[in-house]
């Protein structure tokens, strides 16, 4: 039906409306004429149809987010305060649970220990906007640490337990930090690095140690103080910082991303045998995840607990689509809350209706109240295109972009806060995109939208990829390699693997000749690099592919993998089982490919 026809009919059914009085009915033709004028076309009624309550849903969502977020940010409202104010209300409710121990906090106990560190953070003469580094395995503690600094507006600076070597010093560096806080299990780490610290640097140390390791120990000091509020009113807001979180973003070394006092912080300790059981013991209603847990929960045998739990909502990021279904269907989740996001973007999106395989959606109806995009792209850098206009061009439904997010700083859902650096945040922002003299934060990452609306993750863009739950940045990992190798050309880049989630690690290196010890490059790599980060594939090569300004080309790299024989070059596998690199041979690269041998 063409659209003089359709809307003959319109006006004939609404005539016969007319005369049999059915006002309700002429105003629905009335908003469905007005829609077909509007968009020109029969096929926006039947999305705006199937989709009006999705969206009025996320716009009931979105404004009871809205609501409390502008009051707290008209009020110049902190995290204490309003942590304070959840004290006053659940003073003996468990605050922190730490299943290694068994320990339980309260939230007056919690407060407490928030306090002694507020008081210790007053004593070392810190002032408002001061930094401190915590580096420290997931615990208790680190809550206590970063809460209790940021009731007397000190920054803490939240360190990846699992970086070392270089990559510490980078982060430590960035974070300006006065002073590290880190727990007796990364002493050695710490040794290693000490020397490259800045001279003025204090060194905390919690946990039980040595006393001949002439470091201030943490914890006594926190015996010895107050457990009373500090005599001090903190003069930051809603908007200002709170402490930062380190991400390798989609460039670069890991980059430390500011977050202020509107956004929160989680910590998750994960064991795929006990995970059901400590959901019954704990009565839980809600998990998160990301995709690589819940396959890890489907590899695990069949359990009495799996029946028995209370879980009703699943909520996380990374599930495929084949893993959603049957996680759903054995463990009876009711639903997904599938999301994407990151640290510092400000264009997370979520699936509310569990729409399987989306992570997310945008209003059909009204695209502009969410000011999301996906914009096209150069497949080659990941730079935007633009039309004769100079503004980004919008993708089609189905059509893979780039997505970025409006800027908008008198908006705490909008604001895009960066990072400490000023260079790497320059990089993540694009002008004009939208309309000319706006700016909007660039997220590195490809998904897809179909017509009506739901958007689903592609692929990762630009010098990152993810691998057992952790993002990978190359430059780090090239940096190193490279180092290793007396500055050889190394590119670094994620392969698929079927089966498999994300991406696995290979490097190719440019090896002109003499010898290569595998077992020696292992060695130095564990010393150098955290697990995630180790390239599960080397390849051999005279030389890396290089553009005309010297930029380390990967596009064939990838594309070839790490099948053997095609080019002649020659490759390893890292088998973690056996604890060595392992030539890939034609029968092996057919048994990991058909999932004989595991990743």
């Amino acid at each position: 039906m063409n659209l003089l026809s359709g809307g003959v009919v319109l006006l004939s059914v609404w005539g016969a409306a007319q005369l049999i009085s059915l006002s309700w009915l002429c105003c629905l033709l009335t908003g469905l004429g007005l829609c077909v004028a509007w968009r020109g076309s029969w096929r926006f009624i039947r999305v705006a149809l199937c989709t009006f309550r999705r969206d009025l849903m996320c716009l009931y969502v979105i404004m009871r987010v809205r609501i409390p977020m502008f009051r707290y940010l008209r009020n110049r409202s902190t995290i204490p305060a309003l942590f304070a104010q959840t004290v006053t209300k659940y003073p003996d409710k468990a605050a922190l649970i730490y299943e290694a121990t068994g320990e339980v906090w309260t939230f007056r106990e919690l407060q407490q220990r928030c306090h002694a560190v507020a008081h210790w953070a007053r004593a070392q003469g810190w002032l408002e906007g001061d930094v401190v580094a915590l580096y420290m395995k997931s615990q208790p503690q680190v809550v206590a640490l970063w809460l209790g600094l940021a009731m007397v507006g000190v920054e803490a600076a939240l360190i990846n337990h699992n970086l070392r070597q270089q990559s510490l010093l980078h982060c430590v560096g960035m974070s300006r930090a006065r002073a590290m806080v880190f727990g007796t299990e990364m002493r050695g780490a710490v040794s290693e690095v000490r020397g490259s610290l800045q001279p003025d640097m204090l060194l905390f140390i919690s946990g039980e140690h040595d006393d001949k390791d002439e470091l201030c120990s943490l914890d006594g000091m926190l015996q010895r103080s107050p457990k009373h509020p500090p005599d001090y009113t903190v003069k930051k807001g809603f908007s200002d910082r709170l402490f930062y979180i380190y991400t390798s973003g989609t460039t670069g070394m890991p980059k430390a991303a500011i977050v202020v006092h509107s956004s929160k912080v989680s910590l998750a300790k994960f064991s795929a045998s006990c995970f059901w059981d400590d959901c019954v013991k704990h009565d839980c209603t809600v998990i998160l995840y990301i995709g690589e847990i819940c396959r890890y929960l489907l590899a695990q045998p069949v359990r009495s607990s799996e029946a028995h739990h209370r879980v009703r909502v699943a909520i996380g990021n990374g599930l495929r689509p084949t893993v959603w279904e049957e996680f759903v269907r054995r463990f009876r989740i009711r639903q997904i809350g599938e999301f994407y996001g990151a640290t510092e973007c400000n264009c997370s999106l979520i699936n509310i209706d569990g729409k399987v395989g989306a992570c997310g959606f945008n209003s059909r109806i009204l695209p502009s109240f969410y000011p999301i995009r996906l914009v096209r792209m150069t497949e080659e850098n990941g730079e935007l295109l633009r039309d004769p206009q100079g503004l980004c061009v919008p993708c089609q439904p189905g059509e893979p972009g780039m997505l970025v997010g409006r800027i908008n700083h008198t908006d705490p859902l909008r604001r895009f806060d960066g990072y400490a650096d000023q260079e790497s945040t320059r990089k993540k922002i694009a002008p004009n995109v939208f309309k000319m003299g706006d700016s909007a934060y660039v997220s590195g990452d490809i998904l897809v939208m179909d017509e009506y609306g739901y958007i689903v993750f592609k692929d990762r863009s630009g010098d990152t990829f993810r691998w057992r739950g952790e993002n990978v940045s190359t430059t780090e990992v090239e940096g190193v390699v490279s180092g290793l190798l007396g500055h050889a050309d190394v590119a670094v880049y994620g392969v698929s693997v079927p089966g498999v989630e994300g991406k696995a690690g290979m490097a190719a290196v440019a090896h002109t000749g003499g010898q290569f010890d595998p077992e020696v490059f292992l060695t130095a790599v564990q010393k150098s690099l955290p697990s995630y980060a180790r390239p599960v594939f080397l390849r051999l090569m005279p030389s890396v592919d290089t553009t005309g300004t010297f930029k380390i080309q990967k596009t064939r790299l990838q594309r070839e993998g790490f099948k053997p024989g095609e080019s002649g070059d020659k490759m390893y596998f890292l088998n973690s089982r056996a604890g060595r690199y392992e030539a890939v041979t034609d029968e092996l690269y057919n048994d990991v490919m058909e999932g004989r041998v595991r990743l």
